[in-house]
């Protein structure tokens, strides 16, 4: 058993950050809501606990407290159990104890000024003036009996705790995010030098107990993996093909709103290279024909992932015809940013948008789920992707979302449209490769915009519709900012498009980060 850290999920949208800071630094992290049975805290045995940030303040009605029982737990030989505060999670440590939080005359969002009073611990190798990232409208006004302050900012007078008799610290920033300079040497600290961690989880590791988990879970039953060709799905084909062999079955649904030439592309690179059993099933027509005249995006993934579903069903039928029983199981590559920007994952976390694999799915599956991916970043899976020798052309792909092209032409959905953005986006990611580009770049496409401007092109008058191109650079997905490509290389672009592609005539670039903006439009 790997030594863990267990983190209590207020509902921050960071949560998992934390964990995944944690991982990097090779000890094995989970998440669970903050209120989690304290019997099941004390039998998964952790060597520290976390407690996140959360969108709520503690004196709000219905906001998530903590039971001050597990501020008395302890450890197998008997010690006092580790506990770092984040944010929310140190303002419901100090409530609990008896200490005052109270509104912020001035709220705290973005980057500030870290002054550390305590080198000791905690801050062990973090300089006294380091940039760290709030985000915060309360603070502590009173300490809790026993604590003393080790860190302070301009507007927090108390930025950072530490309790006088336990391992218990606290801070008021987030140094799970990459905005905080010295982030990752405190959580580093945090599981090292006061939870006592020595680090031995590894993409190595989680790949060889995750094919064991795998294996006595399918045990003789068959799994279905809906195969899109992207990261995701294919690094789940390959991880599962590995642990189950010929029990894995992959279906490929065409849905119509595919890249160019990935219709043939994915079928060819997953019978020739992998050799997996792989049903191609176009089901172009039907997806269409029900998302014609829709325009709200949520109606467009509800309906995506509803036929999906159906589509899957009666490709189900015909392999359960052939096997002689219905599989069991329905594999998927979800991501850990498609859940929690889509449901309350393990705590009360805010909702932004439904993703295909998530909340577009019916009620009733007839499947039981396998999502080995689901609390994993794209940059986890990758890694994943390297130890199981997927070939980089596929670990390196841009994200693409489950409903394809119709989250990227706003508007209604038509033929018409959908092949004049596979067009432009093709020439976009075609130049970005050609120029040595598209690796520097974590996500690029093009949006056709239900917006018509006017264009002079020859001596004719031209009214036709506005392309928009994307492009960020990011770590995990959870926060993105857009890419800074070179000004020339974006007007050759453009240009292609307008004079390539009738329909578009105008080009324009985004230059909204994430947040406030989503990386996809819709």
């Amino acid at each position: 058993m790997h030594e863990r850290i267990l983190i209590l999920d207020f509902g921050s949208q960071y949560t998992q950050l934390i964990a995944r800071r944690v991982r990097e630094a090779g000890v094995f992290s989970e998440i669970f809501p903050c209120t989690i049975d304290l019997e099941k805290v004390q039998a998964y045995a952790p060597k520290g606990l976390i407690l996140s940030g959360s969108p709520c303040s503690v004196y709000d009605d219905g906001a998530p407290q903590l039971d001050a029982r597990f501020l008395e737990l302890t450890r197998a030989d008997g010690s006092p159990l580790p506990i770092l505060g984040v944010c929310y999670g140190l303002q419901a440590m100090a409530h609990t104890l008896g200490g005052e939080v109270a509104r912020a005359e001035r709220r705290e969002f973005g980057r500030a000024h870290l002054r550390i009073d305590d080198t000791a611990d905690l801050f062990a190798g973090v300089p006294e003036n380091s940039v760290v990232w709030m985000s915060h409208g309360d603070h502590m006004t009173r300490l809790p009996e026993g604590f003393q302050t080790i860190a302070h900012t301009d507007n927090a007078p108390i930025a950072a705790v530490r309790s006088l008799h336990k391992p218990h610290f606290g801070v008021q920033f987030h140094p799970e995010v990459v905005h905080t300079d010295d982030g990752r040497q405190i959580l580093e600290n945090f599981a090292y030098r006061i939870c006592g961690c020595a680090g031995d989880w590894t993409p190595a590791s989680f790949v060889e107990e995750k094919k064991q988990t795998l294996r006595t879970l399918v045990g003789d039953d068959h799994v279905i993996l809906g195969l899109s060709g992207g990261v995701d799905s294919s690094v789940a084909a390959v991880l599962l093909h590995q642990a189950i062999g010929d029990q894995l079955t992959c279906v490929f649904v065409n849905n119509g709103l595919l890249r160019k030439g990935e219709w043939e592309q994915v079928q060819t690179t997953f019978r020739d290279h992998f050799h997996l059993d792989l049903r191609a099933v176009d089901a172009t027509d039907l997806f269409l024909e029900r998302l014609e005249g829709v325009t709200d995006p949520e109606r467009k993934r509800k309906i995506i992932g509803n036929t999906f579903i159906e589509v899957f069903e009666q490709a189900t039928q015909a392999i359960t015809a052939q096997l002689g029983t219905k599989p069991k199981f329905l594999a998927q590559g979800t991501l850990y940013p498609d859940v929690i920007e889509s449901v309350s994952f393990k705590g009360p976390s805010m909702t932004i948008k439904t993703h295909h694999n998530v909340g577009g799915l019916p009620e009733e599956l007839g499947f039981d789920l396998i999502e080995p991916f689901r609390e994993l970043f794209k940059d986890e899976v990758r890694e994943i992707g390297h130890v199981l020798a997927v070939p980089p052309t596929i670990i390196g792909r841009h994200p693409f979302p489950g409903p394809g092209l119709a989250v990227r032409i706003l508007g209604p959905i038509t033929r018409e449209a959908i092949a004049v953005l596979q067009e432009a986006d093709a020439i976009f990611i075609n130049e970005l490769r050609h120029y040595g580009l598209y690796d520097q770049v974590w996500q690029a496409f093009a949006v056709l915009l239900p917006v018509q401007s006017v264009g002079v092109m020859g001596d004719e008058r031209t009214y036709e519709n506005v392309c928009a191109l994307r492009a960020v650079t990011s770590v995990d997905g959870m926060t993105a900012d857009w890419a800074r490509l070179p000004h020339d290389f974006l007007a050759h672009v453009s240009n292609r498009i307008v004079n390539e592609i009738r329909g578009i005539n105008r080009c324009v670039y985004d230059i909204s980060s994430k947040p406030p903006a989503t990386i996809e439009w819709e």
